[in-house]
């Protein structure tokens, strides 16, 4: 994964701020304009590379409406924000981290639903059809797998509180 600072914002500023987050100098551009930033993202899509793209400004709405997955920030302009996938609710770069990290979890969680769901009725469907299992032991079943579908699912809301 890389990271880029694309800014319109001047060199020092997109200098001091790659340094607090740890960003290489030789991914950064500063006094970008929103063509350049969509020119970039272009680019990177040539390259082959998936892009997520954060912005707040009008000036990023071109290039969040380009890249693959794109967030805003809930303080910035009505336009960043109607162009964006996500908006972030906190105006923080931990706020993209805690999305990205809760769409993993999301995911992870609906590949094991999923799993779980298909197990059960390759297991239950013969046992049930051969008459092994009584209909009403059946219906009794097929609701514990659906209360441990969404017990499941709720895992990931309380992970998300603590």
């Amino acid at each position: 994964m890389e990271t880029w600072l694309i800014t319109g914002d001047n060199q020092s500023s997109a200098d001091e701020i790659s340094k607090l987050v740890g960003i290489s100098a030789d991914h950064v551009i500063a006094q970008a304009s929103p063509e350049d930033k969509v020119l970039l993202i272009k680019k990177l899509h040539k390259d082959g590379k998936k892009v997520l793209m954060l912005g707040d400004g009008i000036n990023d709405a071109a290039a969040l409406v380009e890249s693959d997955l794109s967030m805003a920030m809930g303080t910035g302009t009505d336009t960043a924000i109607s162009s964006a996938d996500i908006t972030l609710l906190r105006p923080t770069l931990f706020a993209a981290l805690d999305a990205i990290n809760l769409s993993k979890r999301t995911l992870r969680t609906i590949k094991g639903n999923l799993l779980w769901a298909f197990a059960y009725n390759v297991v239950g469907i013969p046992i049930a059809a051969l008459g092994f299992l009584d209909p009403m032991y059946a219906g009794a079943a097929m609701a514990g797998s659906s209360l441990f579908v969404v017990l499941n699912s709720l895992r990931i809301k309380v992970r998300q509180t603590r």
